[in-house]
């Protein structure tokens, strides 16, 4: 921050006491919506958060924790555990996901980025390989970052491209792949004016080529892969808008269900399969379809299909697609420099910090709370206990996971007097719901419930404050819904099962009896989210937040 008169110190809160110990719990995928038979938290026994959601309004209140309020470009853009963590840490809103790509490309920091870098050792003696979904939808992807990211890599040492298209009609019109296509033609003609040897290579509908979720159907990805990879492709064609236009003539067939097409020259050859030496793009930026091709891509070890040969190539996404799975590794744009965190602004103002979560969400509540920054502020005021997740099996097998390993290391950090702030993060709720097991769901939920009783237990004895809130929605919605909110069935009539993250908001409850008698939420917020937590952590601390943080959620009025 330089010599601006910059100063860590917070101001004093008017009406509330220092050091009294914060219990700040995270349940991970525990949203609200309407109670039914396949909202998991309601179904399952969850005695000690139902208790805490009968201090509405007062106590008890919903936050955003989607779309614009975590950063993301739309309110039809799930949560997730990274930006939600974010905003809960930073109480300011970064941009996040297409917002992040533009400004890369605008400043052209992209490419000075290690991602960057790392497929730019391909370009001279081997293709550049673009994949993803072609057009200006901005949902997932936008034609115009493509064009930029064909132009700045040419102009950076890439002699030879080859774009994979994956026609859209999902969020755009039906039909309109055609003009995508044509317009994508015309950029790379003008790059092979220029010298580099630039064209289309291979094709397909998004929702039956490469761009499944959830590991739905792993047959859509493998399709990509035999195309893309492979070369191969049951539809060959010598240009892309013939391809387009003559699939479009197959009856039931759009661009969404585009079948596998390769471009092929003269003598029948696929003009682009990706070969060992090759950089690789998956252009996206939105993570949930781009996850499986990125293992696909990513990882040695795999066997969701016969990938018959895996090329030794470098690989990027537009963005990492998983901060927990670390996939993948490389990646052309970094998540958002946050600085001044809440986390860092506490250490500096005396507040004793321990963190602790089970592997899978060790780091949301350590370096993505912070910043997307690693390691402690200061090693002597913060402990972070990581406890070790259970390894080779799904989630659904154990859905207790560590949650009461968890709880205990919080009550003994609550008990032992050493912390003033002991937090926490509860996976239950979404890692087994993303396996779209209910049962087991329901099971998970239970147990993150009881964990938080143990917690909010220990909070009693020291006469100290909770906070428990939620990153995001996932197990409060385990069916996929058509637009009237009614479950939809499978061909076999079976319903089908929702292991996402949803829209829903997530609650927030304070209490404990260290809570000055006079604090309630406030009325005047109604629009609040995630990125409030932190100024109102603050406040409970005894500090007024800095200016710049989003606006506390709670008040305190005279008893």
């Amino acid at each position: 921050m330089g010599s601006s008169g910059f100063s860590w110190k917070l101001k004093d809160h008017p009406k509330l006491a220092k050091g009294k110990t914060i219990a700040m719990i995270v349940l991970d995928g525990w949203g609200e919506a309407k109670p039914n038979q396949y909202n998991c938290i309601h179904v399952a026994e969850t005695p000690t958060m139902d208790s805490l959601k009968n201090g509405a309004p007062d106590k008890w209140r919903l936050v955003k924790a989607h779309g614009k309020a975590v950063g993301l470009p739309t309110d039809d853009d799930m949560g997730n555990s990274e930006v939600g963590h974010n905003a809960l840490g930073a109480g300011r809103i970064y941009a996040q996901g297409a917002k992040l790509v533009d400004s890369a490309l605008d400043t052209g920091k992209i490419y000075d980025g290690e991602g960057f870098n790392y497929i730019k050792a391909s370009f001279e003696s081997g293709t550049l390989h673009l994949i993803g979904l072609l057009s200006d939808g901005g949902v997932h992807s936008r034609l115009n970052q493509l064009q930029l990211l064909l132009k700045g890599a040419s102009e950076r040492g890439a002699k030879r491209i080859r774009v994979h298209v994956l026609t859209d009609g999902r969020d755009v019109l039906d039909g309109t792949s055609v003009a995508y296509v044509e317009t994508l033609e015309e950029d790379l003609a003008k790059l092979r004016e220029n010298g580099v040897d630039a064209q289309i290579a291979s094709g397909g509908g998004r929702m039956y080529v490469t761009m499944d979720r959830y590991e739905n159907d792993w047959e859509v990805v493998k399709r990509g892969w035999d195309a893309q990879v492979l070369g191969e492709a049951p539809y060959k064609f010598k240009s892309a808008v013939e391809a387009v236009k003559k699939l479009r003539e197959i009856p039931n067939t759009s661009d969404q269900y585009l079948p596998p097409f390769v471009i092929v020259d003269d003598s029948g050859k696929s003009v682009g399969p990706i070969v060992d030496g090759d950089a690789v793009v998956t252009f996206n930026f939105r993570a949930d379809r781009m996850s499986m091709v990125a293992q696909a891509l990513e990882y040695e070890k795999f066997d969701k299909f016969d990938r018959v040969r895996f090329p030794k190539i470098r690989y990027a996404g537009m963005l990492q697609y998983d901060g927990e799975l670390k996939l993948p590794n490389h990646y052309l744009v970094s998540p958002p420099e946050m600085e001044r965190t809440s986390g860092e602004y506490l250490v500096h103002n005396g507040v004793r910090t321990f963190a602790c979560s089970e592997t899978v969400k060790f780091g949301h509540v350590t370096f993505f709370w912070n910043g997307n920054r690693s390691g402690y502020f200061n090693a002597d005021m913060e402990e972070y206990v990581e406890i070790p997740s259970d390894s080779g099996i799904t989630f659904n097998v154990k859905p207790k996971m560590k949650a009461l390993q968890i709880g205990e290391k919080a009550r003994d950090a609550i008990l032992s007097g050493k912390f003033d702030q002991v937090r926490v993060n509860l996976p239950n709720s979404d890692m087994v719901g993303h396996t779209g097991d209910i049962d087991a769901t329901v099971v998970a939920c239970k147990a993150a419930d009881e964990a938080v009783k143990m917690i909010l237990d220990a909070i009693e004895q020291v006469g100290g404050i909770y906070v428990v809130t939620a990153d995001h929605g996932n197990a409060e919605d385990m069916v996929k819904r058509n637009k009237k909110g009614e479950p939809l069935l499978d061909k076999n009539g079976n319903i089908q099962i929702l292991t996402s993250h949803t829209l829903e908001p997530v609650p927030i409850a304070i209490g404990g009896p260290g809570l000055a008698a006079g604090v309630k939420f406030r009325k005047d917020v109604p629009n609040g989210g995630l990125a409030n937590v932190a100024a109102t952590v603050m406040n409970l601390h005894g500090f007024v937040a800095p200016d710049d943080y989003e606006t506390t959620l709670i008040e305190v009025v005279d008893v």
